[in-house]
């Protein structure tokens, strides 16, 4: 690979664990500088997870280290995302992307919505939310549907898990932020032990961007904890329209 396209990915590592530690998505900037090399889509999807992996991993300790991780979702969700990623993978050749992009747009689209009509959520958190059957659903949304989901296809991972538990148990965005750190490390290493089984996984260049990630990821959790829910909420909704325009572009243009 030219020197010059390694140094694009250095850099859009860096770029993607920083917006993956503070509202997930880094996926967005960095898959798509993966392909552009011209690497084969499942190759490209693993090298990726192998540099998120330690993004991810990085980010959650230092969110660990400053705010409340609910032990009680993220735990047994990290547990079942490990094998939910995992049959995500597994079923990534045989799935086809063209079939996903639409049904994730109206998604995505109903979650831009719902955070710009509703911008008390994730403001403040909001605890009478959290029961048992929420906390149930909340492991079950996150541990299965949305690790399934980043197997099989990945960008905005992080995002859905946040919107889950600003909804369904009320936590503020910085909180929701750093508990779905803990599940997408599940999601990361489910996914890069399928991929690395099948030989997809580039580890050189990989493992050079991780370090890049890492970066990012460091720089990003520091930023979200010290400007607070406003500022993750902003960056989110950009994201969120981000990430629409792209999967259009790649439907329809």
């Amino acid at each position: 690979m030219p020197l010059e396209q390694v140094l694009m990915l250095l850099v859009a590592a860096a770029g993607a664990g920083w917006i993956d530690a503070v509202v997930g998505g880094g996926g967005l900037l960095q898959l798509p500088a993966i392909l552009v090399t011209g690497m084969p889509t499942v190759e490209a999807m693993a090298t990726n997870k192998l540099s998120s992996v330690f993004g991810t991993a990085s980010a959650a300790v230092a969110y660990a280290r400053s705010t409340k991780v609910d032990r009680q979702v993220a735990i047994p969700g990290a547990a079942l995302a490990v094998l939910s990623a995992g049959l995500g993978a597994w079923a990534a050749a045989s799935i086809s992307a063209e079939v996903l992009r639409p049904a994730v747009m109206v998604v995505l689209l109903g979650v831009a919505a719902f955070v710009t009509l509703r911008p008390s959520m994730g403001a403040v958190p909001v605890p009478h939310l959290r029961t048992q059957p929420r906390v149930a659903a909340a492991v079950a949304t996150a541990g299965v549907g949305i690790a399934f989901y980043d197997g099989i296809m990945g960008p905005g991972t992080g995002t859905f898990l946040i919107i889950a538990f600003t909804t369904i148990l009320g936590l503020d965005f910085v909180a929701a932020s750093a508990s779905a750190k803990i599940i997408n490390i599940g999601t990361n290493v489910g996914a890069l032990a399928v991929f690395a089984a099948q030989g997809h996984v580039q580890w050189a260049l990989g493992l050079g961007m991780a370090v890049c990630n890492v970066a990012g990821a460091q720089f990003g959790a520091r930023t979200a904890i010290k400007r607070g829910t406003s500022f993750v909420r902003i960056v989110l909704l950009v994201v969120v329209v981000a990430m629409v325009i792209r999967l259009g572009w790649q439907q329809f243009g």
